[in-house]
C-alpha cells in the first residue's frame, strides 16, 4: 500500500507505532490467528489484545472475521490485509507533477486464454454458467464487475493520452485481486505474473481465496464464493517495478514503451509457475473496494520555454 505523509494517513502510522502491534504483524503474516492465540503468543490479555486489533483494524492493516470455533462458538479470526507499506514523501517538483486517470471495467478485456474452474458475472446475475469458458465472450460480458478462472490469461487494452509536452515518471495500477480456489480458501497461493505492452514486468504470489463477507457484493451473491480481494497497487517506475512498495524486478518505466498511444495489461498464471491458483478480479459493486481496474500515469509537463525549444 501506498500512503501519503498527511493526516489522513495517521491511523497508519499510529499502528506501526507500538512495538506489540508490530509483533501482531509479524505474526499474522505466517498466517491467521484469532484474538486468544495472539493472546496467547504474547502474553497479553485477550481485553489488551482486541485493543491493539481494534487499531490495526482502523488502519486498513489487517482485517477480522467472526467464524465458527472449537463446540461451535464463535471466534475473531485476523488475518493481515497487506504484504508492503509505501510512504510517499512530498517532492521538490510536486507543485509540477500531474496525473491522468484512466478506469476499465472489468468486462473490457481485449484479449483471453483461460481455463475452469471459471465464472464471469454483472451485478445482476450470473452470465451463463459457471466453468464455462465460452461465456466469457457472451455480448453481456461488457457490464462483467467481477471474473475468475484457474490459469491462463485475461489482457486488457488502454489508451494513453500523454501528450509531448508531457514527461512520464510513473505509472500505477490499482486493482481488487484474489486467488481462484474451488469454493474459498485462506491458504490457497497463487502465483500471478503481469505483462505490459508484452514485457513480462513481475509476479506476485496472492495469498488466498478470501471468504467470509465482501461489503460491497450484490445481495444475491453466493455466501461460499469468492467474496472479497486484496487492493494492490502495481508501480512502474523509472527505477524499476514495484508492488506496494516491495520491488518485483528491474523492469523501468523506459522499457514498457509508455509513450505507445495504446497499452496493454495482461494479468497470466503461467503453466510452470509454482502456484497455480488462479486469480479473481473484482470490480465496482464486488469485494471491498468500488473501483475496477485504475491506470494512473504521473507526468510533469516541460516548462514554456524548453517547450518553444522542442
Amino acid at each position: 500500500m501506498k500512503i501519503e505523509l498527511s493526516e489522513q494517513s495517521l491511523p497508519v502510522f499510529e499502528a506501526i507505532s507500538s512495538n506489540v502491534r508490530i509483533q501482531i504483524i509479524h505474526l499474522l503474516s505466517k498466517k491467521s490467528m484469532n484474538i486468544r492465540e495472539l493472546a496467547e503468543a504474547l502474553g497479553l490479555s485477550s481485553a489488551i489484545m482486541t485493543m491493539h486489533v481494534k487499531k490495526l483494524e482502523k488502519s486498513g492493516i489487517i482485517r477480522s472475521e467472526m467464524t465458527p470455533g472449537k463446540g461451535g462458538a464463535a471466534q475473531k479470526v485476523c488475518s493481515l490485509q497487506m504484504d508492503g507499506l509505501e510512504i510517499a514523501f512530498p517532492r521538490k517538483d510536486v507543485i509540477h507533477r500531474e496525473s491522468r486517470r484512466t478506469e476499465v471495467s472489468i468486462g473490457h478485456y481485449t484479449d483471453l486464454n483461460i481455463v475452469p474452474t471459471c465464472g464471469i458475472c454483472t451485478t445482476e446475475k450470473v452470465i451463463g454458467i459457471f466453468d464455462d469458458p465460452r461465456y466469457f465472450l457472451d455480448p453481456d460480458r461488457v457490464n462483467a464487475k467481477i471474473l475468475w478462472f484457474s490459469q491462463g490469461y485475461i489482457e486488457y487494452k488502454i489508451p494513453n493520452f500523454l501528450l509531448s509536452s508531457e514527461n512520464p515518471e510513473e505509472l500505477e495500477i490499482s486493482m481488487e485481486i484474489s486467488s481462484e480456489a474451488p469454493l474459498t480458501n485462506m491458504n490457497w497461493p497463487s502465483d500471478l505474473t503481469f505483462f505490459f505492452n508484452g514485457v513480462n514486468v513481475g509476479s506476485w504470489t496472492s495469498p488466498a481465496d478470501y471468504g467470509g463477507k465482501g461489503k460491497l457484493n450484490p445481495s444475491w451473491w453466493f455466501d461460499d464464493v469468492n467474496q472479497f480481494g486484496l487492493l494492490k497497487r502495481l508501480i512502474i517506475k523509472k527505477e524499476g517495478t514495484y508492488m506496494d512498495g516491495l520491488k518485483l524486478s528491474d523492469v523501468s518505466l523506459d522499457q514498457i514503451d509508455i509513450l505507445n498511444s495504446n497499452w496493454t495489461f495482461r494479468i497470466a498464471i503461467l503453466e510452470d509457475a509454482e502456484h497455480i491458483g488462479g486469480v479473481t478480479l473484482f470490480g465496482s459493486g464486488f469485494g471491498n473496494y468500488n473501483q475496477d481496474l485504475i491506470f494512473k500515469l504521473y507526468y510533469t509537463k516541460l516548462a514554456q520555454e524548453e517547450r518553444a525549444q522542442i
